[in-house]
């Protein structure tokens, strides 16, 4: 099932076969392709981001004021007449901000991530954790803390990465001689090679008595999130900004290919640039707050019903509802088993297990 509508793709494949389009211009067959990706959205694009905007707005909140640490609102403000610190600022600013923006960033890179994956592979029921990415990054990342585990955290993250794209290209030679139409087989095969690779990684640290140490990769948590221990994911939001840059190229890509090149855009490139970036985003994730799976899958699928397919207009949207997802999680997380925490991986993985199935079961009756 192919990421844009059924009507756009019909328009592409009588841009790919008519034989007048050498003679128009690259640009107006640009324009005239993304022109006709557009979807008429039931509600307009700026009062789902100013609604997702006040919604993040308020978990932010929320995600500040809730913890086991004593902390009142109060004692903000009088250390901020009385320009001192005291222990309400210091929890502040040394672990509630910092876990706050981690959350956000991990949202947001997870569900962009997840876009970019249904645009390069032309299915909306692929995401990082269903292609091998964040699997493939976390035996990277076990694999050079066994062998060098005094190396510093940007080689880990780069093997990491490096893994990531191993095990992402080998996904996309599993599925490349399955038909387009059978879009339910690629997650399915994706799961299913995860499964493997997840297998393997725990096999080596069963092995290796590094189990716990295993454990700290596959459940997403926040709560070890510090001042000083979460500013790699910044990398993430520079990657997210690359993605809304780039973002019509990736909509043309997945227009299909002969539209691309007539376009003068190199498949080629785009797709392994939307690669490398996911590979990038799940090895930053993975290493700083570990695996959060169904994030990728279900926020891109909710934004698209709601405001269509085009890639730049959807970005924003997709960013905001990644972000309030994961927050509204950590949150739950916190409050259902106070004072203690139950992962977010845990939460998001429950919720976004239903929605998932539900998006199976009802994409048959929509196509």
């Amino acid at each position: 099932m192919s990421l844009f509508s059924s009507r756009a793709q019909t328009h592409a494949n009588s841009l790919e076969t008519s034989p007048a389009l050498p003679t128009s211009s690259p640009w107006q067959i640009g324009s005239k392709a993304l022109s006709h990706t557009r979807q008429h959205a039931a509600i307009p694009p700026w009062l789902i981001n100013t609604v997702s905007l006040i919604m993040m707005g308020l978990l932010v909140l929320l995600s500040l004021s809730i913890g086991v640490a004593d902390f009142s609102w109060s004692g903000i403000f009088h250390s901020l007449i009385n320009h001192s610190a005291n222990s309400d600022s210091s929890l502040l600013l040394v672990s509630r901000i910092p876990r706050t923006i981690a959350i956000i960033l991990t949202g947001v890179a997870m569900a962009v991530a997840g876009m970019i994956m249904q645009v390069v592979l032309k299915n909306r029921f692929v995401e990082p954790s269903m292609v091998g990415a964040t699997q493939s990054a976390a035996l990277g990342l076990l694999v050079v803390s066994l062998l060098f585990p005094a190396s510093a955290l940007l080689v880990k993250m780069g093997v990491a990465t490096i893994a990531a794209v191993g095990g992402m290209m080998l996904f996309m030679l599993l599925i490349h001689r399955i038909p387009p139409t059978d879009f339910l087989m690629i997650p399915l095969i994706g799961i299913v090679f995860g499964g493997i690779i997840e297998a393997v990684t725990t096999f080596i640290a069963y092995q290796t008595e590094t189990l716990q140490m295993l454990s700290v990769w596959q459940f997403g948590d926040f709560s070890g999130v510090l001042a000083g221990r979460y500013e790699l994911l910044w990398l993430t939001g520079a990657l997210c900004v690359l993605a809304y840059i780039i973002a019509d190229k990736l909509t043309i890509v997945g227009l299909g290919d002969n539209i691309a090149l007539n376009l003068g855009i190199s498949k080629r490139q785009v797709t392994w640039l939307g690669v490398g970036m996911v590979a990038m985003m799940s090895a930053v994730v993975v290493v700083t707050v570990g695996m959060i799976p169904f994030i990728g899958l279900v926020v891109p699928n909710i934004v698209s019903r709601l405001m269509g397919d085009k890639l730049r207009r959807s970005l924003p949207a997709v960013a905001l509802l990644g972000a309030s997802a994961v927050l509204l999680c950590d949150i739950i997380g916190r409050s259902i088993r106070y004072p203690f925490e139950v992962p977010v991986a845990t939460v998001f993985g429950v919720v976004g297990t239903v929605l998932f199935l539900w998006l199976l079961l009802r994409a048959p009756a929509e196509r």
